[in-house]
């Protein structure tokens, strides 16, 4: 049986798996070399100058008050400052508390009341969304303000409701003389990203400085990143898979980082050209989008080497690699509490629908039953729980909420909640989260695979697979689709493209056409909000029409 065999780390000694320790190895080794980019911003820097500005950043925390393991709340888009804090706490030993920043109300209130930061990164924009939640954001003691275009008011904002308030190139102004910086152990927190918290609170997952770079290094392994390369994302830097799936792995291999604030499928390709893109990452629905732009004759002229996609569009993998010249895809299966235990060779052609191979020097993973936590045969779908082998190179847990942690971590193993299966040869797929699996007769049906079969129709931007009760099978399901298209499209249209991509028995008995999927503000897919609704005046039944008289379908 098989195993991920490629993962050799670039820093072979563990106490050296700090970002402080990667950024001054790298200001020393290339100093002069590009490191962070930002098209929009018409600015580039350099690894000297980045760990210049580090410690500017480092020392300025410190001289306010910052104490090693303080927590630093970054609520910011994706930006050169946002770039510049998150090595200033990793230089400095305070803790970075990334924030989406369409939270507000109750959802940011949860974040502050959990990680307690007492100091605060923001953008202009976020300003009054912390002055509205009143005593509970008094865990604050200081912001800095990035300037978007209306910092003016929102530093008079913060100042007249109590707070110390600058603007961020206070940070900038570079480090004092003689300042001196303690390098973090290993094993320090470095970072808390919260969980997207779809069916409860969202939680958040005490990452430590090794777990970080641990998390890098398998995407510098799976993407054999060099300092030639140079990689982009778009995706917001407040989610771990631009950040230590993007940022960090750059880092490690000493490319260059391109950083652009948003996505654009119609400007995707001439991106890559504008900026010599060898790598780069594509998640959820992002690959799908782009191959419904127009196709144009240029769109081979690009130097991209290799997408790390998760999960991979296999419908349209192979005229997307045609399309757009690309050597390679890679996958891999993990979670930010575990790094990815899970992960694809690079160049090598999978299975159909594969995330990977189990990285075997690295992690213990079994499939178990969920109720009994006892492994399932080989071919059989089970519970994906795992284990390191190596210390912190998994999460410490859930910051602040040490039921949750144990509930996770049950048995020794952490408990990711995802059904998956393994093949004979090692090959492990992906088939549903739990919570979401359906049995319609007998059968159980992936969610998962049936919103792949309908995305791959031309007119189907999003899909989102639940369960609705079934009107005569005790204890069984009937399978719901809620669409949203791109253009005109009918459900008549939707159930006969299932025909030889969707099983039968998995085909959706009815579908919802719909303008917006209900979304958590980390743009995860409430579920459990669809299935609450049901079946609603709008769902179109394939039985019901089937039965109309052929005029009236």
């Amino acid at each position: 049986m098989r195993t991920y065999t490629d993962l050799v780390p670039v820093f072979g000694d563990q106490d050296d798996w700090m970002l402080a320790t990667v950024l001054r190895h790298q200001a020393a080794h290339r100093p002069d070399a590009v490191f962070l980019d930002l098209p929009e911003e018409g600015l580039t820097v350099t690894y000297a100058e980045a760990l210049a500005q580090a410690e500017s950043v480092a020392d300025r925390l410190a001289e306010a008050g910052a104490q090693p393991g303080d927590r630093v709340l970054v609520m910011a888009a994706n930006s050169s400052q946002f770039l510049r804090t998150w090595l200033g706490t990793g230089v400095g030993g305070t803790v970075e508390v990334p924030v989406n920043t369409a939270y507000e109300g109750v959802f940011l209130e949860h974040q502050l009341t959990t990680a307690a930061p007492r100091w605060a990164v923001v953008d202009d924009v976020q300003a009054a969304k912390f002055v509205a939640l009143g005593e509970a954001a008094r865990v604050v003691e200081r912001f800095w303000v990035v300037d978007t275009g209306s910092r003016e008011q929102a530093l008079a904002t913060l100042r007249d409701a109590g707070w110390a308030a600058e603007p961020w190139e206070q940070l900038a102004q570079g480090a004092r003389p003689g300042a001196a910086f303690d390098t973090p152990a290993p094993h320090a927190l470095a970072s808390i990203f919260f969980t997207s918290g779809t069916t409860g609170p969202s939680k958040g997952v005490a990452m430590p400085h090794a777990q970080m770079y641990f998390f890098g290094q398998e995407v510098v392994s799976l993407q054999r990143l060099t300092p030639d390369d140079v990689y982009f994302t778009c995706t917001p830097l407040f989610h771990g898979n631009a950040q230590f799936m993007a940022a960090y792995p750059a880092l490690i291999a000493g490319a260059r980082l391109v950083c652009r604030p948003r996505f654009s499928a119609s400007r995707w390709v001439d991106q890559l050209r504008e900026s010599r893109v060898t790598a780069t990452n594509l998640i959820g629905v992002m690959m799908d989008f782009v191959w419904k732009q127009p196709a144009r004759p240029d769109d081979s002229d690009n130097v991209l080497r290799t997408v790390f996609a998760a999960p991979t569009a296999t419908s349209i993998l192979e005229g997307f690699r045609s399309r757009f010249g690309i050597e390679a895809f890679t996958e891999v299966f993990g979670l930010t509490e575990t790094s990815a235990p899970i992960l694809s060779p690079y160049g090598e052609d999978r299975p159909a629908g594969a995330a990977g191979l189990q990285a075997a020097d690295w992690f213990d993973v079994r499939l178990v039953d969920p109720e009994t936590d006892r492994e399932v045969p080989v071919g059989e779908v089970g519970e994906l729980v795992v284990r390191p082998r190596h210390p912190w190179t998994c999460s410490m847990g859930y910051f602040g909420m040490p039921e949750k942690t144990a509930e996770a971590w049950r048995n020794l193993w952490f408990h990711t909640g995802d059904a998956l299966r393994k093949d004979a040869d090692g090959w492990f797929y992906f088939v549903d989260r739990y919570k979401d699996a359906l049995r319609r007769r007998g059968e159980n049906i992936s969610s998962y695979e049936v919103e792949q079969g309908l995305l791959s129709h031309p007119a189907v931007l999003e899909v989102a697979v639940v369960a609705v009760a079934a009107e005569s099978e005790a204890g069984e399901d009937e399978v719901m689709a809620c669409v949203v298209a791109g253009g005109d499209v009918t459900p008549a249209e939707l159930w006969a493209w299932c025909e030889g991509r969707i099983p039968a028995f998995a085909t959706p008995r009815f579908i919802r056409l719909v303008d917006r999927l209900p979304k958590t503000p980390s743009e995860k897919v409430q579920k459990a909000e669809l299935r609450a609704a049901g079946i609603t005046e709008d769902t179109h039944d394939r039985l019901a029409a089937a039965a109309a008289p052929a005029g009236a379908r």
